[in-house]
């Protein structure tokens, strides 16, 4: 039954499933160094406007909400651990496990997401959100609201690809569910794991640089 299926999921332009493999997974990490030009723009002001201003990001970064920044920490770590499994269940032909771990690693994925809405809000409510309304108590307020512009832009453009990539694995439950990924053909599960691994990753290093940066006052 998995060989009859083979053939629908080959691509005309490929020889064998194993070509197409390796051509997916190369475009998916070209894709990845794009995405890690992409980002290094903003680490890299980030890092410039640090140095010309490091303890108004000092200050700044006290304001922000470190026991909500762990948890989500931890949630996008689970993920990956999820993310892992899944992709051992397709390559395992386990399509129940797989739906399920897919599942799971959404809902981490979403919980990620309700923390952060909640920290924008709090940063709402404390009006810490750069524009008119910006009011910092703090020393150096001009140079701390440059800290939560960085902060807004960075989080958020995560938050957006991770948005990207919950919506890709609600589409792989549905073609996982008609059977679709096989011990034989599972590409789609692994190259949505690599772009799933990449944005976590993101997350390891934004974490320090907003949450961790002024703890030691």
């Amino acid at each position: 039954m998995t060989v009859a299926r083979t053939p629908e999921v080959l691509a005309h332009q490929f020889d064998d499933l194993e070509q197409q493999h390796d051509a997916a997974n190369l475009g998916m990490w070209a894709f990845l160094a794009t995405e890690i030009l992409f980002f290094g723009g903003m680490f890299l002001g980030y890092a410039v406007y640090r140095s010309l201003y490091p303890e108004a990001f000092t200050q700044a970064s006290n304001h922000m909400d470190i026991l909500l920044g762990m948890i989500n920490t931890v949630v996008l770590i689970a993920s990956s651990l999820t993310v892992v499994l899944a992709v051992h269940a397709a390559q395992q032909d386990r399509r129940r496990a797989l739906v399920g771990l897919l599942t799971l690693t959404i809902l981490l994925g979403l919980v990620f997401l309700g923390i952060k809405s909640t920290e924008y809000l709090h940063k709402f409510n404390e009006n810490l959100v750069p524009g008119v309304d910006f009011a910092y108590t703090g020393q150096n307020a001009r140079h701390a609201a440059l800290f939560f512009s960085f902060y807004f832009a960075m989080t958020g453009m995560h938050a957006l690809h991770m948005i990207i990539g919950i919506a890709i694995f609600a589409w792989l439950i549905v073609a996982a569910r008609r059977g679709r990924y096989t011990a034989i053909y599972n590409t789609p599960v692994e190259i949505a794991g690599l772009y799933w691994h990449f944005v976590d990753i993101i997350w390891i290093f934004l974490f320090p640089l907003f949450y961790l940066l002024g703890r030691h006052l």
